[in-house]
């Protein structure tokens, strides 16, 4: 195939998406303006927060007491933090924060991320579970918000916006800023229009309990060729919640910030993973996301090809010598893409906001995640790092008991330190 061929493909794939996500947004937007975040205010139902933990530290317990503050009734809110046999001084610290509605436990081996969550729903009281990463601060108001979005039998997730907390760190966190309020504010719109948004961010979803113990099966079992997939479960989960026949939607109402990664390297890694989870859930919805409306199936499929078809673009450009001119042409459309960001969020207090030439550098940033990470995420997806961050795998003990809570059971009111249980660093 020739450079022009894959150029034009590309770029008709890039207008297919833009007028998809951006323009049918907008209309959809207009048109279903009146039910667009449709909320009720009579269901108030009992709510547990489940929190997985993992070597976060101090940071735990500003997660906690965020969570903890929330403006939701005192008695139908619980809290579970679960810390997956962390190595440094994450289960003491979650320790140190003493509320009656909080429940902190740690698992006796490490399971990982999923595992630890599906224990956790199992043994929770409340009709909703929100789930909130052990790194984020959630608004006073976010629960709240969430719950007000089942506003129908159907919907069974709703999500939040997650924010970024360090935007002024240095040029690649304000980059990962303007990244961000797309994600949030412009690419989902089609999405919520049909309310079938195809990923809900772990960092602050709530889901129908009922729903995730129906599900329990699949997750349990999600593998690739015979070997677990330990990595982008919140996608995989949305997408099974979807192809069940449920709704899912997102609120910019409730909102939560978290810390983006700082350097190239951490910020290379971690879009590693979610390369990995990409191309695992692209593959997998090929059986059945053409069943949903045209437009929705339209965005899916035309992204899963911009995924395959701009690694093959970018090789075949710098082999043919004409990278600088089309790294010029990318760079010139982020600047526009900058400059409505800075226009939309002209009025935002300046340490909510950053500068319209932000994004620029994703024009340098964004090659290498798609060309390079794309082509060395098929050659690793059969990684475990993303579950359980190079801590362990699931022991053959969990695998043959899967109905088994693997935690050391504490009451509430407890707050002396039970008996470590766990198995030698590099054990489980």
């Amino acid at each position: 195939m020739s450079i022009r061929t894959l150029w034009v493909l590309l770029h008709g794939l890039a207008m297919v998406l833009f007028v998809n996500r951006y323009l049918g947004g907008l209309a959809l937007r207009i048109l279903r303006r009146r039910t667009w975040d449709e909320t009720t205010d009579g269901f108030e139902p009992k709510v547990t927060v489940v929190i997985p933990l993992f070597n976060e530290g101090a940071r735990i317990e500003e997660t906690l007491r965020s969570v903890l503050a929330s403006e939701y009734p005192a008695d139908k809110l619980r809290v579970v933090c679960i810390d997956d046999c962390s190595t440094d001084d994450s289960f003491e610290r979650a320790r140190e924060v003493v509320d009656p509605r909080l429940h902190v436990t740690r698992n006796l081996t490490n399971v990982g991320k999923r595992h630890s969550i599906i224990d956790a729903v199992r043994v929770a009281t409340g009709e909703i579970v929100v789930s909130v990463d052990s790194d984020v601060v959630v608004d006073p108001s976010a629960i709240r918000q969430l719950v007000r979005r089942f506003a129908s039998p159907r919907i069974a997730a709703v999500g939040g916006w997650v924010d970024v907390r360090n935007k002024h760190d240095n040029w690649l966190t304000r980059m990962q800023t303007v990244k961000y309020w797309y994600a949030y504010f412009m690419m989902r719109n089609v999405e919520q229009g049909f309310k079938q948004v195809m990923c809900l961010s772990g960092c602050l979803t709530a889901y129908r309990r009922a729903v995730l113990l129906e599900l329990e099966p699949i997750l349990e079992r999600r593998s690739l060729f015979g070997l677990p997939v330990k990595y982008g479960e919140d996608r995989f989960l949305t997408r099974q919640i979807i192809k069940a026949g449920y709704l899912t939607t997102i609120t910019l109402a409730a909102r939560c910030r978290t810390f983006v990664p700082t350097s190239l390297a951490t910020y290379f890694s971690q879009q590693l993973r979610w390369r990995r989870s990409n191309v695992i859930d692209y593959a997998g919805g090929f059986s059945h996301m053409w069943r949903l409306n045209p437009l929705l199936a339209i965005n899916y499929f035309a992204m899963f090809a911009v995924l395959v078809v701009y690694p093959i673009t970018v090789f075949r450009v710098i082999a043919a010598g004409t990278f600088f001119p089309a790294l010029l042409m990318h760079l010139e459309i982020l600047v526009l893409f900058g400059l409505y960001y800075r226009w939309r969020v002209r009025t935002w207090p300046a340490e909510n906001r950053v500068g319209a030439l932000s994004f620029i550098p994703q024009s340098l940033v964004m090659p290498v995640t798609y060309a390079l990470l794309t082509p060395l995420a098929l050659f690793t997806l059969d990684s475990g790092s993303w579950e359980t961050r190079r801590h362990g795998q699931v022991t053959a003990d969990r695998r043959a008991d899967r109905r088994t809570p693997r935690t050391a059971p504490e009451a509430p009111g407890d707050r002396r330190a039970p008996r470590d249980t766990r198995a030698p660093a590099g054990g489980s």
